[in-house]
């Protein structure tokens, strides 16, 4: 089996609820072995902030919601990076030399902001799967959303490569920022 980061996206945001509390129930019956799973509401404001509703870690190791790989992900969609890259609707801000790793990264990214829409509750779950018929038929055919799944060790990467752009955008603002006063300063000394 291989780890999946399923995305799950319904008509109406109630049935992220009733899923969520489903497949809470599929899991002790049905072979399914959930890591994570939060619902998560996409802001309706055009701040394109990503919430969590609900979380539940079945490890039991006592994850927060912030610190398991679900928060990870949602962080960075809604933080400044995926801001500044226009991870929503495929957009993509500036040009830079970096410009393919970053298309690379924001895979993952666009497709979650494409796929839970502003004003839209969704689902997400970290899971082993031993055969993907019970979900799919929970999601797909008694709450007709959708279901994606994307390899959790690829989803790993993609944030990884997302976490080392951000620090380099943040180094190079603060470079540009510092370099921006200095000339300013010598300016007005003179």
């Amino acid at each position: 089996m291989t780890k999946r980061v399923i995305i799950m996206n319904f008509e109406m945001n109630a049935q992220a609820y009733q899923a969520f509390s489903e497949i809470k129930k599929l899991r002790s019956s049905e072979g399914l072995k959930g890591e994570q799973m939060a619902v998560v509401t996409h802001s309706k404001e055009g701040t394109h902030q990503f919430k969590m509703e609900d979380f539940v870690d079945f490890t039991r190791t006592n994850k927060s919601s912030k610190a398991g790989m679900i928060g990870m992900l949602i962080g960075l969609l809604g933080g400044p990076l995926g801001m500044m890259l226009g991870w929503f609707g495929g957009r993509m801000i500036g040009g830079n030399q970096d410009m393919q790793e970053i298309q690379k990264a924001q895979s993952i990214f666009t497709f979650v902001g494409n796929k839970i829409d502003e004003g839209e509750t969704g689902l997400i779950l970290i899971a082993d799967e031993e055969d993907n018929r019970p979900i799919n038929n929970l999601i797909m055919y008694e709450l007709h959303g959708e279901v994606s799944r994307f390899d959790l060790e690829e989803v790993e990467e993609e944030i990884q490569k997302a976490k080392e752009v951000e620090l380099s955008a943040k180094e190079t603002a603060k470079k540009n920022w510092n370099e921006k006063h200095s000339e300013e300063n010598e300016e007005n000394n003179n």
